[in-house]
């Protein structure tokens, strides 16, 4: 049996944790190879930015579900961080702006 490759992000490598659970799942790795590099990207930087384990396994799972129920870039999410080719949009800095005034 070929293995084939798992696309990545168009800045991100895909990690480990994800990428067993994308070819553990062919539904929700037909859906991976189905969106764009970008959006690829968006979901493994929403994968890896966040704090603890248990908040990593439940988004990896995520990505496999959601991917599955057709959507295609994570909820919610403003966008990878780690673009600076790209400035953040106007409701990007609006929601920023609001986040730093909640933790203050």
């Amino acid at each position: 049996m070929k293995k084939t490759a798992i696309s990545g992000g168009a800045a991100h490598a895909i990690p480990q944790d994800l990428r067993r659970a994308l070819a553990s799942d062919p539904a929700a790795r037909a859906k991976w190879e189905d969106i764009t590099p970008l959006a690829r990207n968006e979901w493994i930087c929403w994968t890896i930015s966040v704090k603890t384990p248990e908040v990593r396994k439940r988004h990896v799972e995520r990505v496999c579900t959601e991917l599955k129920e057709g959507i295609r870039r994570p909820c919610c999410w403003i966008g990878c961080i780690h673009r600076p080719d790209k400035p953040m949009s106007p409701s990007q800095k609006f929601i920023m702006g609001k986040k730093t005034k909640e933790k203050t």
